[in-house]
């Protein structure tokens, strides 16, 4: 993947044309698409990093698309940010199950868009050449890889920074607003409940090695990492 290269999907030409050129002074090369189709073929051919999803598009729903992309292996270290006019929390949390790690609505602020652009692309990289274990889990940040029990485990961007962060701070309990602030980074405005989104998701990926249980949530206080028995 090219690492400040982005897709941006987006049928409106005003619309797409505007978030390009923020973008492109922000730094990062885009690539344009007007629907599905285009969109997956630019996947194929230039490996962006990242894309920008709007959910009303003409060939199939933004979140459709995003569901599929999230199911081929090829596109399982894409960073997803969903677009749309939807403002309601089920409609973001649909966004987010489907497989989005952001969710920004219509109309948004660029240096918001690109606030999350940022953020969704620092959740996705590390620079710590080091190897993590605990359990049955290992989790290898120079190759970006997490082993449960012998086995690869698949997870999105987001996912792989809450564990890798829960990894590193084991046996401490952290609320979904200090884990907004350590994970999503503190100048980044979303909703609590996309902690719970995100742990839920990385809960499932865990569950074929039975080390789903190492995300444990603490009533009334957040969650924590840990290999202990649940108390």
């Amino acid at each position: 993947m090219t690492a400040n290269k982005i897709l941006i999907v987006e049928d409106e030409t005003p619309i797409r044309e505007m978030i390009s050129f923020h973008l492109v002074r922000a730094g990062y090369e885009t690539l344009e698409a007007a629907d599905c189709r285009s969109a997956r073929q630019l996947l194929a051919d230039e490996r962006p990093v990242l894309a920008l999803i709007d959910w009303m598009l003409p060939d199939m729903s933004g979140l459709e698309l995003t569901r599929m992309l999230k199911r081929d292996k090829a596109n399982e270290d894409l960073g997803i940010i969903m677009l749309t006019a939807r403002a309601e929390e089920y409609d973001k949390v649909a966004g987010l199950e489907g497989g989005a790690d952001d969710y920004v609505t219509k109309p948004f602020a660029p240096r918001e868009l690109i606030a999350r652009v940022q953020a969704v692309l620092r959740r996705a990289s590390t620079s710590d050449e080091e190897v993590l274990a605990a359990g049955v889990l290992e989790l290898d940040t120079a190759g970006h890889r997490v082993i449960a029990d012998g086995k690869e485990v698949k997870l999105g961007p987001t996912e792989y920074r809450l564990l890798h962060f829960l990894m590193t701070h084991a046996d401490r309990v952290y609320s979904r607003t200090q884990l907004l602030d350590r994970v999503w980074g503190a100048n980044v405005y979303v909703e609590e409940r996309t902690v719970d989104v995100h742990v839920r998701r990385l809960r499932k990926a865990l569950t074929g090695a039975n080390a789903h249980h190492y995300i444990q949530t603490v009533r009334g206080a957040g969650y924590r990492f840990s290999t202990r028995t649940e108390t």
